[in-house]
């Protein structure tokens, strides 16, 4: 580990899908100035990558050399983070529902996981990084200086969800949408490597009830009291 690695700023910003953490994630980097890395889009791209190319999510190791030669690229245009695949913008194409299960399946694959371990840390430089997944503050940055596990119900995830396609403009049923997430929950806790659970020295806060600008404030304020805001 390198002086940069030991001096850089992380924080994690683990939980379940719905429960803001992309949203939350981008606006507290952008506030402090730090790098951002969103691990799920690399989970997403590499299901995505699969099928482009012809490998079933159940050869693992096909998997696993998708994950490791992933042609990746996270370019900013007018405030807009693009993700690009093989030059591809596919920003949207990853953001269904469906990719989001495919990349469930991918991440419960042990040699995937650990093939974007390694990617996933070099994201870890100055002057900071926040770190948006679920398994960042066990797994991934185990001595990040603050670690976050942001949830919400259910049924509020979904209603989210269901307001993000309706604007959109994509139909969606609300009742289907709160049952893929409650089995994309449990596949999430139940997988034997390296499941969404909080780590044990993170914050747990519920965000069912609060808006996004009150969720950032109090990250902010957070990071402030331990230091490790931008000049702090």
């Amino acid at each position: 580990m390198s002086a940069d690695d030991i001096m850089t700023p992380v924080l994690t910003i683990d939980g379940p899908g719905g429960a803001g953490k992309g949203t939350v994630s981008s606006l507290v980097a952008e506030r402090q100035g730090w790098h951002l890395l969103d691990s799920g889009a690399l989970y997403r791209l590499t299901a995505y990558a699969a099928g482009k190319h012809g490998v079933a999510l159940d050869d693992e190791a096909g998997l696993a050399r998708v994950a490791e030669t992933l042609d990746v690229a996270f370019p900013v245009e007018g405030g807009t983070v693009q993700t690009l695949l093989e030059g591809e913008d596919v920003s949207r194409a990853i953001r269904t529902e469906q990719a989001g299960e495919r990349a469930s399946r991918v991440a419960a694959v042990p040699a995937v996981r650990e093939a974007l371990l390694k990617r996933q840390r070099d994201f870890g430089k100055p002057p900071g990084l926040v770190a948006d997944g679920r398994d960042m503050g066990t797994v991934v940055f185990p001595d990040a200086g603050l670690k976050i596990f942001l949830t919400a119900s259910a049924s509020e995830r979904a209603r989210r969800r269901y307001a993000q396609l309706q604007q959109a403009g994509v139909d969606a049923n609300l009742s289907s949408l709160l049952q893929e997430i409650q089995a994309r929950d449990a596949r999430d806790t139940q997988r034997s490597v390296a499941p969404l659970k909080p780590a044990d020295d993170a914050v747990t806060l519920d965000t069912t009830r609060l808006s996004i600008p009150e969720v950032v404030e109090q990250l902010t304020e957070l990071l402030a009291q331990r230091g490790m805001a931008s000049g702090a």
